[in-house]
């Protein structure tokens, strides 16, 4: 069965991002909704409802759609005319009220429309499929289970199914092959209990985390600052998340859970009523979608924004002040749980209650511990599972802690019996089993991970900032290992070092190279701590040097007489964009987000970047005549550091081409990056020189007329001025004429000589400093 079509009925938020992100992965579907009584009353738009959505879903930030056209597959409707419409469809998702009456007439409603074998599924987080089962036909519950989407679907990586006893094996393949591969997620079984595994564990922890901030004594700041970073968590930390995910979310999925939980359970001890969280509900503060939450921003009389924090005992908000924790410090898990602070005490109290509670719900919840790490680092952003977490402190040592605490050690962390619950043997990751034995973590196919082949294996070459590992196959990865992935002469080493490892690509053992880490992100650009160094001792030789040996080493890798395949997921800005615009192919993950950026630091893109999107624009066989419009957009994209907000943007600004792949789902990106390179190198010829004539003066006068424009609306700071000025000087070509041809050197030799000028002046250098230390932007 193939997933060609789909529908998606309850057009609220969970549910019409459910379709936004169905739209995103090229699958058109219905988005359908009640008709308000108001409607029917009046004669309005009966789909109004659903129509009202995809507005609201075409404005909203983060933005639920990959590309503004993807809107165009969501077809909205209502369920009282529509319905009909569904007779066609694959796959149809229930994404209504959290009540079972109201689900089950519309199963019913529904079963008389589908065609035989399509898929029905619900989005419900609280009741279980038993219970949604009720009075359903056989045929009904073959074709049924839970897809448990999280909140926002397009970001959010989790995906639970959960499957009952007479659900078809060949309906949850499929639906699986869907969300892994088509919507990119990370698909964990679940078993169907309260809560599934993502929000049984994370309800809990949320619970113990504010409790033992109370019975401690400690602030909102103290407590987000140990629940963030130190623990491996988002950096929100505890309430800062309460706030984004929205405190009136809490008690609805208390009250369900405690329905439904066994008696026995852990939750029902830790659970308590918090009476300032119901009087800020009470009041509108429900968090970023109230009035403000733990949180809040106010204006001071003169209109200055100020942010404010709420005092757990008193309930009155108060400056937000920054935590000082010596615990915070610690650089291990067990380092923070047993520093002698208030903060180490509140990490143990917490962790201790949440790890365990999370052991002994295997295999209550899940098969294995493997579906409940994925769970709560794919739904809940932590760096760590909990069994992960667990082995970082150790199992024997845990055991040990939690019996001097006088709480129960799980049955799972006696089976270990100090053993760790991972380990690598033979080069391959083993998980400890329910029978208290070791199994290979198998991955699908079509995945390969370089952790994987890192674990495996040793680097071909490496420097002090990157590495060079075999993926098989003739095929080799160039991995960067720098501190955010900053690029500096140790990358271009390497580099140069892979191409001649690599060679002619026909006569050695590699054929292929592929670029791509399992960083958060690709790469932020050149290391500008360094750059900053050599600016403030004067160092104009060794920058220039720097420059022109990045500038050479990407064409290098550009003309090399073997394939390059860039393989970027999260950021690659400056000079990680311009690593791709020299690929020969590019495999980016969809949520790629990619650009080049200099002029946020006061510079102009220095390693061929302007070079790469003058080439991109001039030669695109649909752009407007004459020699401006290439030089006005790549002027434009450069200037203004526009950066795609997705691989499907990125493919508009011609930052990759139309031809190059994107991938949805992060673990199956360097498997198809590998696949393209070998495509490539079946037959590769290397490409040929570049030659292009620009218009000079004239045109550098027209860009330059638009800045001061700018500047004189306030839009343009005075060196954004400056900075513009030579990037203008750039893309028209310097002082050449559109008769003179310009080679690839020559356009390097201009924006050498630009990114020289501007390190010069103190506004440029200011700016490093400024984002050095700030991480933002100075507007100088």
């Amino acid at each position: 069965m193939e997933i060609k079509s789909a529908a998606v009925i309850g057009a609220g938020v969970m549910g019409s991002g459910i379709a936004a992100h169905i739209a995103n992965a090229g699958i058109p579907v219905f988005l359908l909704d009640i008709v308000p009584q108001a409607v029917k009353d009046s004669g309005g738009d009966r789909s109004v409802v659903a129509k009202g959505a995809v507005e609201k879903l075409l404005k909203t930030e983060p933005a639920a759609f990959m590309h503004r056209d993807a809107a165009k597959l969501v077809t909205p409707g209502n369920t009282e005319d529509d319905l009909e419409k569904l007779k066609d469809v694959d796959w149809i998702i229930e994404a209504v009220i959290e009540n079972k009456d109201i689900k089950h007439a519309l199963y019913r409603r529904l079963d008389a429309v589908r065609k035989p074998g399509s898929v029905v599924s619900s989005n419900t987080s609280t009741i279980p499929l038993e219970i949604l089962l009720e009075g359903a036909s056989d045929q009904f519950a073959a074709d049924f289970m839970i897809t448990h989407f999280f909140n926002p679907p397009r970001y959010m990586r989790l995906l639970e199914i959960v499957a009952g006893p007479k659900t078809r094996k060949d309906a949850v393949d499929t639906i699986r092959q869907v969300c892994d591969v088509r919507l990119g997620k990370g698909v964990v079984h679940c078993k169907d209990t309260p809560g599934f595994i993502a929000n049984r564990i994370g309800t809990y922890w949320f619970q113990a985390a504010v409790n033992a901030a109370e019975d401690l004594g400690l602030t909102v700041e103290e407590t987000d600052l140990i629940t963030g970073k130190p623990m491996g968590l988002p950096k929100t930390g505890t309430f800062g998340l309460l706030d984004l995910v929205g405190i009136d979310l809490g008690p609805h999925i208390a009250k369900s859970l405690l329905s439904t939980l066994p008696a026995q359970d852990d939750y029902r001890r830790v659970y308590r009523e918090n009476p300032l969280q119901a009087k800020m509900i009470a009041e509108g503060y429900t968090g970023r979608k109230g009035k403000g939450g733990f949180y809040r921003q106010t204006k001071t009389p003169d209109g200055k924004r100020v942010r404010e924090t709420i005092d757990l005992k008193t309930g009155a908000y108060r400056p937000t002040v920054k935590a000082e924790l010596a615990s915070a410090k610690e650089r291990s898990l067990k380092g923070l749980v047993t520093h002698s602070d208030k903060g180490g005490q509140y990490a143990w109290k917490v962790l201790s209650q949440a790890l365990a509670y999370a052991a002994s719900l295997v295999p209550e919840i899940a098969d294995t511990i493997l579906d409940v790490d994925a769970a709560m680092r794919l739904g809940y952003n932590w760096k760590q599972g909990p069994f992960e977490m667990i082995d970082a402190l150790g199992t024997a040592w845990f055991a040990e802690k939690l019996t001097e605490a006088g709480l129960p050690v799980p049955a799972l962390v006696t089976l270990a019996a100090g053993r760790p619950f991972y380990k690598v043997e033979d080069g391959r990751l083993h998980y400890l089993t329910t029978q208290g034995e070791y199994a290979v973590v198998e991955r699908p196919a079509g995945v390969l991970l370089l952790s994987d082949v890192k674990r495996a294996s040793k680097p071909v070459a490496k420097t002090a900032s990157a590495a060079l590992w075999d993926i098989g196959d003739g095929v080799l990865c160039l991995e960067f290992t720098g501190k955010m992935n900053a690029l500096d002469d140790q990358v271009m080493a390497l580099y140069r070092k892979a191409i001649d490892i690599i060679g002619d690509g026909k006569s050695g053992a590699y054929k292929a190279l592929v670029v791509h880490n399992e960083g958060d992100n690709f790469s932020v650009g050149a290391n500008l701590g360094l750059a900053l160094f050599a600016l403030n001792i004067a160092l104009w030789p060794q920058i220039e040097q720097a420059t022109a040996e990045g500038q050479q080493t990407y064409k290098a890798l550009k003309y090399a007489p073997f394939p390059v395949v860039g393989a970027p997921s999260g950021m690659a800005l400056g000079g990680g964009c311009e690593i791709l615009l020299h690929c020969d192919a590019v495999q980016a993950h969809a949520e790629s987000y990619i650009g080049l950026v200099e002029v946020g630091v006061g510079l102009v893109p220095g390693w061929g970047g302007c070079k790469e999107m003058l080439y991109r624009h001039t030669f695109n066989k649909k752009r407007p005549g004459g020699p401006m419009p290439p030089i006005a957009k790549a002027f434009e994209y450069i200037s203004t550091a526009k950066v795609a907000k997705s691989a499907f943007e990125a493919k508009e600004m011609l930052i990759l081409r139309p031809t190059d792949g994107i991938t949805m789902n992060r673990d199956r990106l360097l498997a198809d990056a590998k696949a393209k390179a070998l495509e490539l190198a079946k037959d590769y010829t290397a490409p040929e020189p570049v030659e292009i004539r620009l218009p000079g003066p004239g045109a550098r006068t027209a860009l330059d007329m638009a800045v001061e424009g700018f500047h004189g609306q306030g839009k343009a700071t005075d060196h954004d001025v400056v900075v513009s000025g030579e990037l203008a000087w750039v893309l028209t070509g310097g002082d050449t004429d559109i008769t003179t041809v310009l080679t690839e050197d020559d356009l390097l030799d201009l924006e050498r000589e630009a990114f020289m000028r501007l390190v010069r002046t103190p506004g440029t250098i200011d700016r490093i400093d400024h984002m050095l230390s700030t991480g933002k932007p100075l507007r100088n």
